[in-house]
């Protein structure tokens, strides 16, 4: 793949020969970011990252070994959760080729990162994430929308039965004591997908690295400290590493507009009206890594995070250009959004008919 190529290519509308209004602007929109420099690759920006956080992991696990059995462990524990999270955030970038030239090292890069230092198989995130990226919100295609704990469009709430029916409704205020859950939840999935009978790329690489971090995060762990105080520990840790993925990854879609499965919008359309982006400036786009620019990530999902808040305002006016809503609010108000739009999809539970939409836009 092409280092410099900026994602997928405009659909052209049935019976034209030429891309329609829309497409030809993202391939102006394109070309201007390409001669901004903005798709060349940071490497040294990346590595500088890597080395801190690795040297921030080396001065966690020394204090680990100083405090010894103490409930303060607890603490490294929260520090740890945050630095497998940042850890992430490079796997992911890895993974969408921001780094390296090499589509090879990016990929090795990010399943040396995600599946053996984070714990969360390379191969699934890949499946997983692909549709994402090709089907943002739209229903049946988009696996972050799947139906599972929380039911994030109406069909998906009004199917629901007996006690769920009585949890969607309010799923919004249980939404982020959920996302405690969410670490736990992908360690699973990542053993039960490396291990399914069906085909998984590097399989026989993936277990034994998936065995190795487990085994020597849990026996480190056990090893030095007290039983009870060993499982604390590794609740804790894996908590803050669920809420803090979460925290960061649910304000990029949810409570933004859902396609139906039949829907057919054109590549820009689909990608802007479903993404939000989180103001912040540099500080937001550490704390989230870069996920704060999910507009300009979706459009050019290969662009490096230092370059995604350079590109927005040229996003920006575009969209402004073509009628195309772009959304950016803040961090507090994103989750307010999304709390309000969870809780409207709810009452789709028992009333089918019911528009969460037109809840959230509704004038006041």
């Amino acid at each position: 793949m092409d280092a410099h190529r900026s994602g997928p290519r405009p659909e052209v509308l049935p019976g034209s020969k030429e891309p329609n209004g829309i497409a030809a602007g993202y391939l102006a929109l394109a070309d201007q970011v390409r001669e901004a420099g903005l798709l060349r690759r940071r490497r040294g920006y990346y590595i500088t990252l890597f080395a801190l956080l690795m040297l921030a992991l080396a001065g966690t696990w020394t204090g680990f070994g100083l405090l010894g059995a103490s409930w303060f462990q607890l603490l490294i524990a929260a520090v740890l959760g945050i630095l497998f999270t940042q850890f992430s955030f490079l796997a992911h970038e890895a993974a969408h080729r921001q780094v390296f030239a090499s589509k090879r090292v990016n990929e090795w890069a990010a399943r040396l990162i995600g599946t053996g230092l984070v714990g969360i198989s390379y191969a699934m995130w890949v499946r997983k994430h692909t549709r994402h990226h090709g089907f943002p919100n739209q229903v049946d295609k988009d696996p972050d929308i799947r139906t599972g704990a929380v039911a994030f469009h109406p069909d998906a709430a009004a199917a629901r039965r007996g006690f769920m029916v009585l949890v969607t409704r309010c799923q919004g205020y249980l939404l982020f004591p959920l996302l405690l859950f969410l670490g736990f939840s992908l360690h699973i999935d990542s053993v039960k997908y490396v291990l399914r009978p069906a085909e998984v790329d590097h399989r026989w690489f993936e277990i034994p690295l998936l065995a190795a971090r487990f085994a020597l995060l849990l026996g480190v762990v056990f090893f030095f400290l007290p039983a009870g105080m060993a499982f604390a520990f590794i609740g804790v840790q894996t908590a803050v590493f669920g809420f803090y993925m979460g925290a960061s990854f649910a304000p990029n879609h949810k409570g933004m507009p859902i396609y139906p499965k039949s829907a057919r919008p054109d590549f820009v359309t689909r990608q802007v009206t479903a993404s939000r982006n989180i103001r912040g400036g540099i500080i937001m786009d550490l704390l989230m890594g870069g996920l704060n620019r999910q507009t300009e990530h979706h459009l050019f999902p290969d662009m490096p995070r230092p370059s995604l808040h350079k590109a927005a305002s040229m996003v920006r006016r575009y969209c402004k250009r073509h009628d195309i809503p772009y959304t950016e609010t803040g961090l507090i108000a994103s989750y307010a959004t999304i709390v309000s739009y969870l809780n409207s999809v709810g009452i789709a539970a028992t009333d089918p008919f019911h528009c969460p939409v037109a809840d959230i836009y509704r004038p006041d």
